[in-house]
């Protein structure tokens, strides 16, 4: 037999037709909606007299457009209160389950599937979101799909996409004091590029993957997507079935042992021959910031930023416009350079683990006097465990207060915006020119990076603390 690749094995599996020339008629497992991506694609239904397919592997939850103060209020943007409201009576209309604001299943999307054991190895995932790459930590195929693509898995359960080319990252080696899973993943984009994967799926592979908990391989695949390919994926392994067992969705009894007989067939065959490979080693790798306007421009945080000497052309042009952006130049440390915000959260570090690791870098330390802190749970269920384990005593007493869940400041859909020609520190995604807010200045890291600058005011090196 043919020795085929973990990607090929799950994809393979789905294909219900093959187009001639064209693309493939993919099934899908379990389809993830939000309030910003599902409205025009439920009006797209009734325009066309169709319902929902199949409801019972759709499920829904507001997370984009959510305040994360206040949630019992009315939203007061109008806009978001309308797309909020909207989703809620498409689910009823439809039968699909809805977690809507305030319930206790309610959260980031990328966040309450994994939690309620909705995200599975062996499956195929999209959700009109780009970063739904996240579910790819369990050995699925998850990618994000575009407006009329949710349509067409709604009216079908199934969607037309070409197969991508298949890439393998190795990382050797075992991991350096105060270095994580969000340090591995802008490492790799600054060293392949935004563009790096353009084409591709990525399968994350090597020991220093392997040691990685759930929730920090959820992290890595979060960012697959930020170095231009379409997904990303781990095999499953002990630590993905220990992660999976007895959660609400979870197959249960025999069902359980049949899912994890299959699922342990999920690795990619010795001789599997991928498009593309990478290797890194974990000694190379320290806390990571970026200090661009893109992923991919993330150093090590005791570096200092390119001269740009070895660029020509429209790179250097584009190097030189980010750092005018950023108020930055060429050959700065990044260490000491002021910070006036700290994010904690996202679909990227929004979860329990980030909220432990912040907590223990700052138990007994004091915010610093002039920098705001947002500390924003990716779900009710990280929210209440926050408060269970005493988490939210410990920011309290250090002078931060724990806000609501939702995408909060990852994005400037909502009220947490950053004021134009701040700084932030954030455990989000993106650092493009206003993702933030119209003329905030993003500079993505991990959450004990983050930690470090909530207590010190400017970008820290965690490591110090250590």
């Amino acid at each position: 037999m043919e020795a085929k690749t973990l990607f090929d094995k799950i994809w393979d599996a789905h294909v219900v037709k093959q187009v001639e020339g064209g693309p493939n008629v993919l099934y899908i497992d379990r389809h993830f909606i939000h309030e910003v991506t599902s409205p025009v694609a439920f009006l797209g239904l009734k325009t066309r007299g169709l319902k929902v397919f199949r409801p019972d592997q759709t499920t829904a939850t507001p997370d984009h457009n959510v305040p994360t103060i206040d949630q019992n209020l009315s939203i007061k943007d109008e806009l978001s209160r309308n797309q909020v409201e909207m989703l809620k009576k498409n689910c009823e209309e439809s039968g699909i389950t809805h977690y809507g604001l305030g319930s206790d299943g309610h959260g980031v999307v990328h966040i309450i599937g994994p939690e309620m054991g909705l995200t599975q190895p062996g499956m195929t995932i999209v959700c009109g979101d780009s970063h739904t790459s996240t579910h790819g930590a369990f050995g699925a195929i998850a990618f994000g799909i575009g407006t009329s693509e949710v349509e067409m898995v709604l009216a079908s359960q199934c969607i037309m996409q070409p197969k991508p080319k298949k890439m393998r990252i190795t990382v050797n080696g075992t991991l350096g004091k105060g270095v994580t899973a969000k340090d591995i993943a802008l490492y790799i984009i600054s060293q392949i590029t935004t563009s790096g994967g353009t084409g591709h799926f990525i399968e994350y592979a090597g020991p220093a993957i392997t040691s990685l908990s759930m929730e920090g391989r959820m992290t890595l695949c979060n960012l697959s997507i930020e170095s231009g390919a379409r997904g990303g994926m781990i095999a499953p392994d002990e630590t993905t079935i220990n992660y999976v067992k007895g959660r609400k969705f979870a197959p249960q009894g025999e069902a359980w042992d049949k899912a994890v007989a299959y699922w342990e067939t999920l690795i990619s065959d010795e001789g599997a021959q991928f498009d593309t490979e990478y290797t890194f080693d974990a000694a190379d790798i320290e806390p990571m910031i970026t200090y661009g306007t893109n992923p991919g421009m993330g150093l090590g945080v005791s570096q200092t930023i390119p001269t740009g000497s070895d660029m020509e052309g429209t790179d250097k042009a584009t190097f030189l416009k980010s750092l005018k952006y950023m108020d930055f130049n060429p050959g700065d440390a990044m260490k000491g350079k002021k910070v006036d915000f700290v994010f904690l959260g996202s679909c990227t570090n929004g979860r329990i683990e980030d909220f432990r690791a912040f907590a223990d870098f700052v138990k007994g330390k004091q915010k610093a006097e002039d920098i705001t802190v947002w500390l924003v749970p990716g779900s009710k269920a990280v929210e209440s465990q926050i408060i269970a384990e005493g988490l939210d005593k410990i920011f309290e007493a250090a002078g931060m207060a724990l806000r609501q869940p939702g995408c909060s400041a990852c994005l400037a859909m909502n009220d947490d915006k950053i004021p134009e020609g701040k700084y932030a520190v954030s455990t989000s995604n993106r650092n493009f020119e206003g993702r933030q807010g119209p003329g905030a200045r993003t500079l993505l890291a991990s959450p004990l990076t983050a930690a470090a600058a909530a207590v010190t005011g400017v970008i820290a090196d965690p490591r110090d603390f250590l």
